[in-house]
C-alpha cells in the first residue's frame, strides 16, 4: 500500500488531462457500466462529511472517499475542506493507495464537471461569465473554463464585498477580465453562462431573472437542504441535466424543484448520455439549460486512479 501525500498529488496532477477522464466516468455511469451505491452523509451543527464510493465495471479498482467541509474554517486559519480517497483492487480488495488530498482532488473533479457541462450546454455566444461565490470553487470553475469557452469577460457576485476584492486580486493573473457585484441580479442581467458555488439554502437566483440563451451550472447544492436557484428556473428551463438523476431525486436543485411540484423527473436529462450521444444538448441558441451537479462516485473513480497511475511517471 501506498501512502500518498497532497504534494505527491500535485505533482503527478501536472501531466494529466481531467476533462475527458471525467467525461468517460459521467459516460459510464449512465450507460449502466458504473456500480454507485447511496451516498454517506454525516451533517454536524459545524460542518458535513460525504462519503461517496464505487467502481466501473472493468476497471481494475474501486475508490472510497471521504470529503469533509466546514465552512467557518476560514476564520480559523484552517481550509474548509480536507478528506482522502482510497484506491482499492477489484480483484483483490486490498488497499492499494491512500490518497490523502485534503479534498483536493474532489475540488478539481467538481470544477472539471462545471467545465464538461458549459462544453456540451453553454450557448456558443458567451458574452459574458457569471460566477456566485468567492471561494476555492469559484476559483477552480472559473479556471477549469478556460479551454471549453473563449469568453473572457467575467462578472463575479459574493455577500461580503472584501472576500470579492480578495478574488479580483487573486485571479488577476488568470486571463479573465473580472469585475465584482454584490447584486445578484447583475449576474443574470449580464451573464449568459452562470456558475454557482455556494452554500445557500435558499435562492439566490429567480426565475424572471434569467435571460433565454443562459446556462446555468448549479455546483453548490449537494446535500437535501441546500438551495441556489429558485425551482421556477428549472421550470422554465428547456434542459434540465443531473449528473445522477437517482441522487438528484434526492439533493441538489432538481430535488427541490420535485418536492415543490414545479417539475416532474419525466424530462430529466444525465450528462453522461449528452456525452455518449445518447440524448442531445443544447440545440437551439435560445434555450435556457441547468446543470445540476451533486457529485458522483465516478469522478472520484477516474480522478484518484490517473493520479495513482501517473505517479510512476513522474
Amino acid at each position: 500500500m501506498r501512502i500518498l501525500d497532497l504534494a505527491t498529488i500535485r505533482q503527478a496532477l501536472q501531466g494529466l488531462d481531467l476533462l475527458p477522464l471525467i467525461e468517460s466516468g459521467f459516460e459510464a455511469y449512465s450507460a449502466g457500466r458504473a456500480n454507485v451505491p447511496p451516498i454517506g452523509e454525516l451533517l454536524m451543527d459545524e460542518g458535513e462529511v460525504h462519503i461517496k464510493y464505487g467502481c466501473i465495471s472493468g476497471d481494475p479498482y474501486y475508490v472510497i472517499k471521504v470529503a469533509s467541509s466546514f465552512h467557518a474554517n476560514p476564520a480559523r486559519g484552517l481550509p474548509a475542506g480536507d478528506g482522502l480517497m482510497l484506491l482499492c483492487s477489484q480483484s483483490t480488495g486490498e488497499v492499494v493507495a491512500v490518497l490523502h488530498d485534503k479534498a483536493h482532488l474532489t475540488d478539481l473533479r467538481t470544477a472539471v464537471a462545471g467545465a464538461i457541462a458549459a462544453k456540451y450546454l453553454a450557448p456558443k455566444a458567451v458574452e459574458c461569465i457569471g460566477i456566485m461565490g468567492t471561494g476555492v470553487q469559484a476559483r477552480l470553475q472559473l479556471t477549469a473554463l478556460r479551454d471549453v469557452v473563449a469568453c473572457r469577460d467575467v462578472l463575479v457576485w459574493g455577500r461580503n464585498p472584501q472576500r470579492l476584492q480578495d478574488y479580483a486580486s487573486d485571479m488577476a493573473d488568470s486571463g479573465f477580465n473580472i469585475e465584482t457585484s454584490v447584486d445578484a441580479g447583475d449576474i443574470a442581467a449580464r451573464c449568459n453562462l452562470i456558475v454557482t458555488n455556494t452554500a445557500a439554502t435558499a435562492p439566490i437566483l429567480r426565475a424572471g431573472q434569467i435571460r433565454p440563451g443562459t446556462h446555468i451550472s448549479a455546483m453548490g447544492s449537494d446535500t437535501p437542504d441546500k438551495q441556489e436557484l429558485d425551482a421556477g428556473i428549472l421550470a422554465g428551463a428547456d434542459l434540465v441535466v443531473a449528473d445522477s438523476i437517482e441522487q438528484c431525486h434526492l439533493r441538489g436543485e432538481i430535488a427541490q424543484a420535485l418536492n415543490t411540484g414545479k417539475i416532474d423527473a419525466s424530462g430529466l436529462l444525465e450528462i453522461g448520455d449528452i456525452i455518449g450521444g445518447r440524448s442531445p444538448g443544447r440545440t437551439e441558441p435560445a434555450q435556457i439549460s441547468v446543470f445540476d451537479s451533486t457529485g458522483v462516485a465516478v469522478q472520484d473513480m477516474m480522478i484518484a486512479r490517473a493520479v495513482f497511475e501517473a505517479i510512476d511517471e513522474v
